[in-house]
């Protein structure tokens, strides 16, 4: 799959931040195939993969149907970079503290063929939305 040029922004979910003025109109790819754009800088230090963060994220398939949100439970979550899928750990340490990124990760950065939890198909391609709210 190639870098999309303007892909259009994710639709936010209520609660989220606001989007930067300036953001980036497409996805840019890295060596592992995830895809990120920042949507908003954030001021504060990115985090290292052996850090905890505190996030709100909402994510979809490539069919929209969004699988978890911790904007629909309404509380952030924490967790370890290392504890989470290899997308996630990647991603994450691209954006600064108070920042929002978008991520597509490709299957093999993250459930591969056997999906997960029922709600993941196997070889599913995941979008997140994400705010990074503290690196801990």
């Amino acid at each position: 799959m190639t870098e999309d040029i303007n892909t259009p922004f994710p639709t936010l979910p209520d609660g989220a931040g606001e989007i930067d003025a300036d953001a980036a109109t497409f996805l840019a790819p890295t060596g592992t195939g995830l895809k990120y754009r920042i949507l908003r800088q954030g001021a504060g230090a990115k985090p290292s993969a052996s850090q905890a963060v505190e996030v709100h994220y909402h994510g979809w398939l490539d069919n929209g149907n969004v699988f978890d949100s911790s904007y629909q439970r309404g509380q952030t979550i924490s967790f370890g970079l290392n504890q989470v899928i290899p997308g996630w750990t990647e991603g994450m340490q691209l954006v600064g503290e108070g920042g929002m990124i978008e991520l597509e990760i490709p299957p093999n950065l993250g459930y591969g063929a056997a999906g997960a939890g029922g709600v993941i198909p196997g070889n599913a391609t995941l979008h997140f939305l994400v705010e990074l709210k503290a690196v801990k």
